[in-house]
């Protein structure tokens, strides 16, 4: 399958307003982290299993944490951070821990009197030279398993990392760097990585950034909408973008621990990638859309500033290419049915992971 001309172009947009994205600055605070996407499976997974359905751990300004969760049947939670119990509830609880000392990610064990633990953090990441790098776990699959954390990252772009930002990921064991970018936007912002990080080029574009024949950006909402949606098809059908993700998929299968894909802002080419992973380690697609859906939590301010630089008429028109919305996603995924049937014939025929590969990937990524 190769890419038509006009997908190609929507590449194109896609990585000028990409690129136009990543010129706000990154130092505003990131807002609160949504609410966590509410499961859709059985209440429980098996008495010995993890019994909570729903959990998350929310970092506030003030330093505080916000933990709240659901275990239906469960008698007791206990709250554990730092080696100590900070706090405790019944099998549904909302708590707000303070008084812990700073860290590079706070990390809470959730404890139930029957079942196994969760553990988990805040989603984002915060770093002062990016707006959108997060955890890509913390999610219940839909048979009652849930997605590690503080294993696979995604990120928006990584050249205005500090030295300080550099220190933080070789704590958190960052070891591969998955760049989706083309060749200009790498060449123009190249990643500022820690020592030792092994850097992988996985185009998902095949350098369409040097400019199609005959493009014209859109000029209306609606034309810049049509845009993104046809984009997210390219995601699926081009070319490089199934070698790019197959180069992803295939290395977080090889070796997941401490893998790390980002593009530009961090929210198509590597929602996508997120999407694809989530979809095959068993999350359920609402799950999946809420983290898609997420990057225009974690990048209002960002996109605000770079919307506010711009006349009305034209902010009106970009818009729809800074956001993310759930036509741009659905679309991508009706492009899988229409191009391969099935999610599973994607994962095989595109991406190269057949059913030993998917056992691996989820042995792996999945607890519980």
């Amino acid at each position: 399958m190769t890419s038509t001309p006009h997908v190609r172009s929507t590449a194109y947009v896609l990585t000028a307003i990409a690129v136009l994205a990543g010129t706000a600055s990154p130092a505003v605070a990131a807002p609160a982290a949504p609410s966590a996407p509410a499961a859709s499976a059985a209440q429980r997974h098996d008495a010995t299993g993890i019994p909570f359905t729903t959990a998350e751990v929310t970092a506030r300004e003030d330093g505080s944490y916000r933990i709240t969760w659901q275990a239906p049947g469960v008698r007791h939670v206990t709250v554990r951070a730092n080696g100590r119990t900070v706090a405790g509830g019944g099998s549904t609880g909302s708590v707000t821990v303070t008084g812990l000392p700073a860290a590079d990610r706070q990390w809470f064990d959730l404890v139930p009197s029957e079942g196994d633990r969760l553990r988990l953090a805040d989603r984002l990441v915060r770093l002062e030279g990016t707006v959108n790098f997060r955890d890509a776990g913390g999610y219940r699959t839909a048979d009652g398993h849930w997605v590690k954390m503080g294993v696979v990252y995604r990120s928006d772009s990584l050249e205005r990392l500090t030295d300080a930002d550099l220190a933080k990921l070789t704590r958190l064991g960052i070891s591969v760097d998955y760049d989706l970018r083309t060749t200009s936007e790498r060449t123009a912002a190249p990643d500022r990585l820690p020592d030792g990080v092994r850097y992988v080029v996985a185009d998902v574009m095949g350098d369409t950034a040097g400019g199609v024949e005959g493009f014209e950006m859109p000029t209306t909402p609606e034309q810049a909408e049509q845009f993104m949606i046809d984009g997210e098809k390219g995601m699926v059908g081009d070319e490089s973008a199934r070698t790019a993700y197959t180069a992803v998929l295939n290395g977080i299968t090889d070796d997941a621990d401490g893998s790390l894909y980002h593009c530009t802002a961090g929210k198509d080419r590597t929602g996508w990638a997120s999407a694809v992973l989530l979809t095959a380690l068993g999350v359920p697609r609402e799950t999946v859309m809420r983290d898609y859906l997420a990057s225009n939590h974690y990048r209002a301010e960002a996109n605000a500033a770079t919307l506010a630089a711009l006349p009305p008429q034209q902010a009106a028109v970009y818009k729809p290419l800074l956001d993310v919305r759930p036509s741009y996603l659905n679309s991508g995924f009706e492009e899988v049915e229409d191009a391969y049937g099935s999610f599973t014939r994607y994962e095989k025929k595109a991406l190269g992971l057949d059913a030993k590969d998917l056992r691996k990937l989820r042995s792996q990524l999945l607890v519980g």
